[in-house]
């Protein structure tokens, strides 16, 4: 029985794909769940404290207003499974916070937020591609000083060497095509924030980045397509397997892949036996 397509893809969808096959195969079609880890909960933590700065009124986006985010956003999360799960001390947590407002202070390095005029946060994207279905969260859509369109995606890893710096932009690329798409206006500029380090890294779309973007979109669905066609999603052993959640299933670890295939047949029999939860779609907010 080959295996159904994903009904989508993403930049976090493609990276993966790309970085491992049969990693992608756990979590985009087995629908393994992954446990939380702090860096990730981190991330999401300061990017809903970034989200709340940019509500305010641009004269209030001060530094003491950022940290206040952050202590709403740290609130809001307290009780959430995301955070919960880690099952931090007191100590742990008082590091998580104070490893948080450091990220949340060096944003303030990289670019004054009172110049920021953003007419989408966590924006929900999604829309047909030459024939594949994209979509993705815009951290923050904006217009610059001459009206025209900036996509800016918060990091909160580790900023990439210099010849990785493409593949890392290559999901903002992804986010000017579906703005290209959806507004028909593509992007003067796409930036990501490294507020680890503090860097941005920024560049602007071309007709031949575009090209280049559409391309590659094609060339991964279609080995999607054939992946799922033989059943056959191969391990790429690499320093990401340090990170990996999938290594009890993965044959490169000792484990079996159709464990994986079975236990994410009997979570989606489970889920299937669930009331449908609403959705909350995204704001999109003009100041």
């Amino acid at each position: 029985m080959a295996y159904p397509l994903p009904r989508s893809l993403s930049p976090s969808k493609v990276s993966s794909f790309t970085d491992c096959a049969l990693a992608f195969r756990f979590s985009a079609i087995d629908r393994l769940p992954e446990p939380p880890t702090v860096a990730a909960t981190r991330g999401t933590l300061v990017h809903a404290a970034l989200e709340r700065l940019h509500v305010l009124d641009p004269a209030e986006r001060t530094v003491d207003a950022a940290l206040g985010c952050l202590d709403e956003a740290a609130a809001a999360l307290r009780d959430d499974p995301e955070y919960a799960g880690l099952d931090l001390g007191d100590d742990e947590a008082a590091a998580f916070h104070a490893e948080a407002a450091d990220l949340v202070r060096n944003y303030f390095r990289l670019e004054d937020p009172s110049t920021v005029h953003a007419i989408g946060l966590e924006l929900k994207v999604e829309a047909e591609v030459d024939g594949v279905r994209l979509r993705g969260i815009i951290d923050r859509l904006e217009l610059d000083a001459d009206g025209e369109l900036v996509v800016t995606d918060y990091k909160t890893g580790s900023a990439p060497s210099t010849q990785h710096e493409r593949k890392r932009l290559s999901g903002v690329h992804i986010y000017s095509l579906l703005c290209e798409q959806l507004l028909g206006r593509r992007p003067r500029i796409v930036q990501l924030l490294y507020l680890k380090a503090p860097l941005a890294i920024t560049t602007r779309p071309t007709d031949r980045s575009t090209r280049g973007t559409r391309r590659t979109l094609g060339a991964v669905w279609q080995a999607v397509e054939r992946a799922c066609e033989r059943e056959d999603f191969r391990p790429q052993p690499s320093h990401l397997c340090n990170y990996c959640a999938f290594q009890a299933y993965c044959p490169s670890f000792g484990g079996d892949p159709d464990e994986a295939r079975r236990l994410g047949e009997v979570l989606a029999a489970g889920a299937a036996d669930e009331p449908s939860p609403s959705l909350a779609l995204a704001a999109t907010r003009a100041p």
